[in-house]
């Protein structure tokens, strides 16, 4: 019987635990917090986005960075795999908007105990609060026939060692490191003589240069159009809610953009993000909307006669942008100042200059470079034995339950072949 070891117990060395047990394999789990699954914990505000019910197409297109890669590990464990796995443990499952999956609970401890009933059913041995120091590599010409260096086992941090026939790395990225995902992974990767790419905060909440942001602080705007610009180059465009916070924008639409904007805002560029905050209304229904306003409080100040198209923490920008005199009598407002009125409101501009860190980024951007590794087993192409999965490798994806999807698949394949 083949032993395997697995170091972290998270979402991929969990399942990659559950594949390598089912297969027949002895299998060990090396967690070194006081629990399994830490991370997905947070996941989802608490609530577990474990998938996302679309088709394969529509998941492939949600993946940000070498989506190619991930074809075979989608197709052998697909999103439909993941739901009836956790259905059959116990999980029942609901498909909310965006086809994100959730547990009907709405509890990640749900599954985080559906995942725990398999491994122990399967047989796994987990060993929490057990830290691992370095992966053993016999090199090839140790033994006769060994073509490439091949896994001999694991040194732990009091520097005894054990015995495997294969190890999988799944330790998480950079992000939220207090939940343990330290970047153990790449030190391992690139002691093992692995290529790394650089590593990015991504899903991760945006810094804005203006500094009357504070202002808007705690401000959630649903139904709203960003684009982001990089001089007139437009980059990213997307449909959806922001929220305001005392350094910039965050929420659903924002984390999205991280993913696909990091990498230029982390080389030092400066974006321009434009908020349509009425995209339902073209320009000349929006116009339309104001007049009628405009008539009802003619004889008010113009401060006073926006309460009812806008949050009122807004309001204020809005007209220190329109250069329109907030004390003007709305009676008294031309027709260009109310185009331009509309203009505004239609192209709220603030100036992106970063990101937040690791600290609060949901995911970790880069990592093992998919070129070393099988595509159709998570093995390394330099070590025999050696396999990678989740986070630690150089795929991410956007919002929706897409990133747990990638963990489940590439830990199955891992697991199953290792």
């Amino acid at each position: 019987m083949k032993k395997i070891a697995i170091i972290g117990g998270g979402a991929a060395g969990m399942m990659a635990a559950i594949s390598a047990a089912q297969a027949g394999k002895e299998v060990h789990l090396y967690e070194k917090n006081e629990k399994l699954g830490k991370k997905l914990y947070i996941t989802g505000k608490g609530r577990c986005n474990l998938t996302n019910a679309s088709d394969i197409d529509e998941v492939m297109k949600n993946v940000v960075t070498n989506a190619k890669f991930l074809y075979s590990a989608f197709y052998t464990m697909s999103n439909g795999d993941v739901i009836q796995m956790f259905e059959k443990a116990g999980v029942q499952t609901k498909v909310e908007r965006g086809n994100r999956v959730f547990p009907v609970s709405d509890r990640s401890s749900d599954v985080i105990s559906g995942l725990t009933k398999l491994l122990k059913k399967h047989g796994v041995y987990i060993h929490l609060n057990t830290e691992i120091q370095d992966i053993e590599i016999r090199n090839a010409m140790e033994e006769e026939g060994d073509e490439k260096p091949k896994v001999k086992g694991i040194f732990f941090t009091d520097g005894t060692k054990e015995m495997f026939d294969s190890v999988i790395v799944a330790t998480g990225g950079c992000s939220y490191p207090s939940t343990g995902s330290t970047g153990d992974g790449y030190r391992f990767a690139e002691k093992t003589g692995h290529k790394t790419t650089r590593l990015f905060p991504a899903l991760v909440p945006m810094i804005v240069k203006e500094e009357f942001i504070r202002d808007l602080q705690g401000l959630s705007l649903k139904n709203i159009q960003v684009d982001f610009y990089q001089e007139n180059k437009k980059l990213y465009s997307d449909f959806g809610e922001l929220l305001f916070t005392h350094f910039g924008v965050s929420g659903p639409v924002i984390l999205s953009a991280s993913s696909i904007l990091t990498k230029r805002l982390h080389e030092g560029n400066t974006l321009r993000l434009v908020i349509d905050l009425k995209p339902a209304l073209s320009e000349a229904v929006l116009d339309e909307r104001i007049l009628k306003d405009f008539q009802k409080f003619k004889n008010k100040n113009f401060r006073n006669s926006l309460n009812e198209l806008l949050p009122k923490s807004i309001i204020p920008l809005i007209i220190m942008y329109s250069g329109i005199d907030e004390f003007k009598k709305v009676h008294a407002i031309s027709r260009e100042e109310r185009k331009n009125l509309v203009h505004v409101i239609k192209n709220f501009t603030l100036t992106v200059t970063g990101t937040r860190g690791f600290q609060e980024a949901i995911i970790t951007q880069g990592g093992v470079e998919v070129k070393e590794l099988s595509p159709a087993s998570m093995e390394s192409k330099r070590i025999t034995g050696l396999f990678f999965a989740g986070e630690v490798i150089d795929t991410d994806a956007l919002t929706g339950g897409y990133n747990l999807q990638i963990a489940w698949s590439t830990g199955y394949l891992a697991g199953f072949f290792a």
